[in-house]
């Protein structure tokens, strides 16, 4: 298998991360001037207006904001904990000396940013916050890198990638630990019990595409329904789904032999219409190849597109509208705070950390990637829009003029972040000769 046959599924996701971070972005001014319009008001109706359903029983009725920051956003983390699950097992973070150079710079990016936060946060009722600075937004900071073309190696893609991934099981531990709510035990145990169901059936290799989708809504109301925050349950649905199936490659080219030779041996109509004895062998492969496939590739390929092209925007166009004249007086030390926290605390904790490990010997560094690069791709680490949106949601949701003062200081630190990044990798005149072009 030739270099540029492994590259290609790798350089179209990033460039689909790069489309979605444009697109994101888009989403994002939307918000802006729509909240900010004289129709304002009919942008607060739409996400404030409530559905669900009630019955003796069961009740489930909520804004639909929180349907896409519950709901919606449960798929989003399903979908990083499907690629979290990737490369931990087969992937850029399937070894300890693959995993030593992001998981350095993650916990540079996650620490210093929490300890900045502290540090100038001088307001108790805003001290809650200090998990809103410590994430990556991988789409955004992709299309960053990808404006810049061959001017950045593809190794500082794949540190950027791997980084955002480590970074974001740090801020859902964080979410899970320190943002969920009173803990129903009993709703949660029932919630684990099926989720231990579903671990087994992945031990075994089995996948049943029904029951996993059946238990998945169930595990998700469990855990709405219990104080843990649902998008979690995403996160733990996406580690149940098997990597692959008992059906090997070798029994199913077999069967692919014999199915090819049936259908040759089956009797041809003078028409385009096929035989009973072809559609029965039809039937057969489709349902050998569904045994054959890998789910968890399978489900991460089929969502992958939904999520960067609609859940992601939804959730930006939903969130990011804050209106500056708005009716709840703005903390501007809370704006400053987060400012500074995604800016310095990410570009000094990621460089810091990386450079001093390096010497130490701990990791070893791509060569096509230099000091310059990594004092850049640091800078990008500040762009944290859409996990640091969701945090903050969570953090402030009693305190609404903290929520859009949160906001403000995201948007405002993740733009400074992308310019000073993009301008500093733009104009390194210390990168390699050659690069691995896109």
């Amino acid at each position: 298998m030739t270099k540029e046959a492994i590259l290609t599924p790798l350089q179209k996701y990033i460039k689909i991360e790069s489309l979605s971070g444009f697109l994101l972005l888009g989403a994002t001014l939307l918000a802006l001037i729509w909240a900010n319009s004289p129709w304002s008001h009919m942008y607060q109706e739409l996400w404030n207006y409530e559905l669900g359903f009630t019955s003796e029983t069961f009740e489930i009725n909520k804004p639909l904001i929180l349907w896409i920051n519950d709901g919606l956003m449960a798929i989003f983390f399903f979908l990083i904990g499907l690629e979290i699950k990737r490369e931990f097992v087969i992937g850029e973070l399937n070894s300890t000396k693959k995993l030593a150079f992001p998981l350095v710079g993650a916990i540079g990016g996650m620490v210093f940013p929490v300890t900045l936060y502290l540090i100038f946060n001088q307001n108790p009722d805003t001290s809650h916050g200090w998990g809103v600075p410590m994430a990556t937004d991988i789409a955004f900071a992709l299309a960053v890198l990808n404006v810049l073309g061959n001017r950045v190696p593809l190794s500082l893609k794949l540190f950027l990638m791997a980084f955002a991934i480590v970074d974001d099981i740090g801020a859902v531990m964080v979410i899970a630990i320190f943002y969920s709510g009173n803990i129903e035990v009993t709703l949660l145990l029932i919630a684990l019990g099926m989720l231990a169901v579903l671990y087994l059936l992945a031990y075994k290799d089995l996948y049943l595409k029904y029951t996993f989708f059946i238990f998945g809504i169930v595990i998700w109301v469990l855990f709405l329904k219990s104080g843990i925050h649902p998008t979690l349950a995403g996160i733990l649905l996406a580690f149940s789904v098997p990597i692959h199936q008992k059906i090997s490659t070798k029994s199913f080219i077999g069967n692919l032999e014999t199915i090819t030779d049936n259908l040759k041996a089956a009797s041809v109509l003078q028409t385009p219409i096929l035989s009973k004895e072809q559609i029965d062998e039809i039937d057969n492969l489709q349902d050998w190849t569904s045994k054959y496939q890998s789910p968890l590739q399978q489900l991460e390929h089929k969502l992958h597109d939904w999520v960067a092209f609609i859940i992601i925007p939804v959730f930006a166009l939903a969130n990011a509208g804050v209106a500056f004249d708005s009716q709840y007086a703005l903390s501007w030390d809370l704006i400053i705070t987060l400012m500074l926290s995604l800016i310095l605390g990410n570009s000094i904790g990621v460089t810091t950390i990386v450079l001093t490990a390096k010497k130490l010997k701990i990791i070893s560094i791509p060569s096509d990637i230099n000091k310059t690069h990594i004092v850049g791709v640091s800078f990008l680490a500040g762009i944290g829009f859409t996990m640091a949106i969701f945090i903050a949601s969570l953090a402030f949701r009693t305190t609404p003029e903290y929520i859009d003062s949160a906001k403000i200081g995201i948007l405002l630190g993740s733009l400074v972040s992308a310019i000073i990044g993009y301008f500093i990798l733009r104009y390194n005149s210390n990168r390699p000769n050659t690069v691995t072009r896109m």
